[in-house]
């Protein structure tokens, strides 16, 4: 069930509200055509419950970090 996978997917996270947010930024970007949202979201929390700790979760590498503020630079 997926409330399992909810609470497995919780442990490294360990706040509801990053990990809905976490959970829907995920789902769209590895979302594939032709499959229900669901499984793709199913997935998601069994990746999730198996990161060993919150820093693997939350760590962006330092050059997507740059490019994700640039992005937010030009658009102000």
């Amino acid at each position: 069930m997926r409330s399992e996978l909810i609470y497995g997917a919780l442990r490294p996270v360990g706040n509801r509200f990053t990990l809905c947010q976490l959970a829907s930024k995920a789902t769209r970007k590895f979302h594939r055509p032709n499959t229900r949202i669901q499984e793709t979201m199913n997935e998601i929390f069994n990746k999730l419950s198996k990161v060993e700790g919150p820093e693997r979760v939350m760590a962006f590498p330092e050059k997507r970090a740059e490019k994700l503020a640039e992005s937010h630079r030009q658009a102000a």
